[in-house]
């Protein structure tokens, strides 16, 4: 047998001190492990950022403008009908190159796979040759300021008619309400 030359260094004898410590060290571990750990698992999953307002671009409008194209004037958006996804509301006319043409309101909404945006529901018809001068759409209403004639007898420069109307989705439907204070101009 050959001895070594280096004499045996005093760490490489285990002692019962050696496993009492090794034996604290993972019990810690251990320990603070369990105070440490990851939120438990959910099968639910977290909502992804909300669905962007449908564009106007692209979309066929209910209007038929001959010769000039439909100029979206006016656009708010919101979630009119609760289900969590933004619609837009539009004002379009006619993009003519004299006098005031009349606004249509459209609700616009966009399905899943469908690529553009399509008209859902018509609150102003541009037959009924108004001009919207103010749009919002608040608390899932859409609320206009819409300037109209008294008779066809008025001239189409001069509205004489000022009408504030609001509109709520309502049993599948948007019902039409005109709040107090509707006057003539």
């Amino acid at each position: 047998m050959q001895h070594s030359a280096v004499p045996e260094l005093a760490h490489t004898h285990t002692r019962p001190i050696h496993w009492v410590a090794t034996a604290t060290a993972v019990a810690g571990v251990v320990a603070l492990s369990s105070l440490l750990q990851p939120k438990p698992a959910t099968a639910a999953q977290t909502p992804g950022p909300p669905a962007a307002a449908p564009a106007t671009t692209g979309v066929d409008f209910p209007l038929h403008c001959g010769p000039v194209t439909a100029l979206v004037v006016k656009k708010a958006t919101g979630d009119l009908d609760g289900d969590g996804n933004p619609e837009t509301v539009a004002v379009v006319h006619c993009d003519a190159p004299m006098g005031t043409p009349p606004d249509g309101v459209y609700v616009l909404t966009r399905g899943p796979h469908d690529t553009h945006a399509r008209v859902v529901a018509t609150l102003v018809d541009p037959k009924a040759r108004n001009t919207v001068t103010d749009l919002t759409v608040t608390d899932g209403a859409v609320a206009a300021t819409l300037l109209g004639y008294s008779t066809p007898d008025v001239p189409s420069c001069c509205p004489d008619v000022k009408d504030h109307a609001r509109w709520q989705w309502k049993d599948h439907k948007f019902l039409r309400t005109t709040p107090a204070g509707a006057r003539s101009v």
